[in-house]
């Protein structure tokens, strides 16, 4: 595992926050491949200061498997950390910083076998690809995902390395995170019939999504826990003091579905409740008055069915009897439903350590993501 930690922490020592750019992670990776041989295509945003990379290892005539994990990772601001959260730390059988588990621990032990990879007789490819903004509504994966949907020959099926605690996931939620504005108008707190307040509509808003929310827990999918599609507002801003009625309002919410929920059909409703029922009350007094919505990030939910494959050849090499689903939301279902690969999820760590201060991975942890990924090399040797 030495040569697996090293890499691992020279990621993390990569501060790539979502909000920085991850060209020094990727040049660092590149240069990894160079030194096999490998080459490497980008596809960066843009401004340019971010890119996706995949890489290809082994014939290039026939589908293979593909190792995916993104490079970027969630802020540290206000948290306290026992140690420098960019200078990884090894602790008590555990690997401590900013991405251990989420998930520089994955793509690092992808990397280690490099030297591996590079020389094995592979009688189907390896693709590795590595992505930025997973941790802003998976916003970054898209050109990725485009570019292998209009591949010819296609993966035969994609191993998203999320922290799952070597679990094998097949099926989780998605995502949709939306923000609303509400535009009233302003006038003196002494005169309401002059204004329209943006606070007031944000209010019965809120009060809309509460109750959407109660009504959706009705349909039910046992896998999941919670077992509904959920809703969440995050935060509210508006208001400029105390004595002025407020003319404007911000609503950042999110909601995720249960897979085989349409999302369109959740915010339609929300956008024609905002529209029919809270803005005319702010038009009674405010004409100009408006509400608006503003689509942040969105991803799909990973579903079980299309992967069966997959999953039983991962059962097989990790010995697992069984299938797990979650309530998170990872680039897999965006593999499967935009490039039309089939995708399943599996890593080492625990999505309990993710995004806290401290976050570890566990070194019995990576050393069976390292025995698994051995095995799929083993599997990409042996099989045409």
């Amino acid at each position: 595992m030495d040569a697996s930690l090293s890499i691992i922490k020279n990621l993390i020592a990569f501060p790539t926050i979502s909000q920085n750019s991850n060209l020094d992670l990727i040049a660092y990776v590149r240069e990894l491949l160079a030194e096999h041989g490998i080459t490497a295509q980008l596809f960066a945003n843009e401004d340019g200061t971010k890119a996706n990379l995949l890489a290809s290892i082994g014939p290039d005539d026939r589908p293979g498997i593909l190792l995916s994990g993104h490079s970027d990772v969630v802020p540290v601001a206000g948290q306290n950390w026992s140690s420098d959260p960019f200078a990884a730390e090894l602790r008590d059988g555990r690997l401590y910083g900013r991405g251990a588990c989420d998930m520089k621990g994955f793509i690092g032990l992808v990397l280690a076998l490099l030297p591996r990879l590079a020389r094995a007789d592979l009688a189907m490819p390896v693709h590795i690809a590595l992505s930025y903004d997973e941790e802003v509504g998976c916003a970054g994966v898209r050109s990725l995902v485009d570019h292998l949907a209009h591949l010819p020959i296609k993966p035969r099926f994609a191993l998203i390395g999320e922290p799952t605690d070597m679990k094998l996931v097949t099926a989780h939620k998605g995502i949709c995170v939306e923000r609303t504005t509400i535009i009233g108008r302003a006038a003196h707190s002494s005169l309401p019939d002059e204004g329209a307040n943006a606070l007031f509509a944000a209010g019965a808003f809120l009060g809309y999504l509460d109750a959407l929310a109660q009504e959706l827990r009705a349909h039910q999918d046992a896998r999941f826990e919670p077992p509904f599609t959920s809703i969440n507002a995050g935060r509210m801003t508006g208001g400029a003091a105390v004595n002025i009625i407020a003319d404007r309002a911000v609503i950042d919410w999110e909601f995720r579905p249960l897979p085989g929920i349409d999302p369109d059909q959740i915010l339609d409703r929300v956008k024609s409740h905002a529209q029919k029922i809270i803005l005319p009350r702010l038009q009674a007094t405010a004409p100009e008055a408006e509400i608006s919505f503003e689509q942040i990030a969105r991803a799909p939910s990973l579903e079980a069915d299309g992967s069966e494959d997959a999953e039983k050849l991962m059962r097989r090499l990790i010995g697992a009897n069984e299938s797990h689903a979650v309530s998170f939301t990872t680039e897999a279902g965006l593999f499967q439903k935009v490039s039309g690969i089939p995708a399943i999820v599996i890593g080492p760590g625990s999505i309990e350590q993710a995004h806290k201060p401290d976050e570890f991975v566990s070194l019995d942890q990576l050393q069976r993501a390292r025995s698994m990924l051995e095995a799929l090399i083993d599997y990409a040797e042996a099989r045409a």
